[in-house]
């Protein structure tokens, strides 16, 4: 008996029952055969099956035997319809790509590995690799979103304190990066390179062609960043002395514009004041390093 079935058609299905004579030595033996098209998103998959019953015992079983069980044949016309299973049983075999991985960093598969067995232990393992590549991670912004507030105290250009206050204490790099912004800040200013004097280019047309005038820029009065003190630390709270000498606000825009950026990208400031002897939570009896006071040349 031969039944065909056909899911796939346009009409009805129809039946086809073929009846055929069979040895007198074997049993009868009806076949059935199975043919589904899956079609969806202009991908196609035919599946074919091929079932019989009363085979003998022991028969050898092979896609070609008609003796043998169900056999299950993907004949793909794409390779991603039957992606991740083997042709001849079916099975999942998996992405090899993604086992491969493994063997690029066999550090990392065996901290893997170790996780059920001895979870501390692969955690401590974990630690240490952080440690040691911590340098090769890339990092995003360390710094704080909120806007750094700025404020001005009873300031003097040519004595005066400056006063930063952080979020939280600031780290070492953190620290380098400040003294090295108020230095190349100092130097600029006593070389006298925030003159807002002689501003000539900034303030000539965008539409022309820049023209420098030196007969003009060698008769302004100068402006010279007189002295600078060291910078000093507690806990989350830093400052320092200036004498700027002149009252030359474009070297306080200068400042803010980088510690603005500072503030964004690397470390959080909360607030800069300009001005005043004294500051909230300034401790002046304070020079302990192991209770967080530092000094750092300028």
């Amino acid at each position: 008996m031969l039944l065909s079935l056909s899911p796939c058609a346009s009409t009805r299905p129809r039946l086809h029952f073929a009846f055929a004579d069979a040895p007198t030595s074997a049993s009868p033996c009806p076949t059935v055969h199975f043919s589904t098209c899956f079609r969806a998103n202009s991908r196609s998959m035919t599946h074919v099956a091929k079932a019989s019953r009363g085979s003998k015992s022991g028969a050898p079983n092979s896609p070609t035997d008609e003796g043998g069980g169900m056999v299950i044949d993907f004949d793909e016309e794409k390779g991603e319809e039957t992606k991740g299973f083997s042709s001849s049983g079916g099975g999942f075999r998996g992405r090899e790509e993604e086992e491969k991985k493994y063997d690029r960093d066999p550090e990392f598969a065996e901290i893997l590995g170790s996780c059920l067995d001895d979870p501390q232990k692969a955690r401590s393992k974990m630690e240490e690799r952080l440690r040691k590549k911590r340098n090769k991670i890339l990092h995003a912004k360390t710094g704080s979103a909120e806007p750094m507030k700025v404020k001005f105290n009873k300031f003097d250009f040519s004595n005066s304190y400056m006063w930063f206050e952080f979020y939280n204490a600031p780290l070492p790099k953190d620290i380098s990066l400040l003294c090295d912004t108020i230095r190349s800040w100092h130097i600029v200013g006593r070389l006298g390179g925030c003159n807002s004097m002689n501003m000539q280019l900034s303030q000539s047309p965008l539409d022309k062609r820049p023209n420098y005038d030196a007969i003009q820029g060698a008769n302004v009065t100068p402006t010279t960043f007189y002295n600078i003190g060291d910078l000093e630390i507690q806990d989350n709270l830093a400052c320092i002395w200036v004498d700027i000498g002149t009252s030359e606000p474009l070297l306080l825009d200068v400042l803010i514009n980088a510690l603005t950026q500072i503030s964004s990208d690397y470390v959080g400031i909360k607030q800069v004041v300009f001005g005043g002897s004294e500051f909230e939570s300034w401790k002046e009896n304070l020079t302990s390093e192991d209770m967080g006071y530092s000094v750092h040349k300028i």
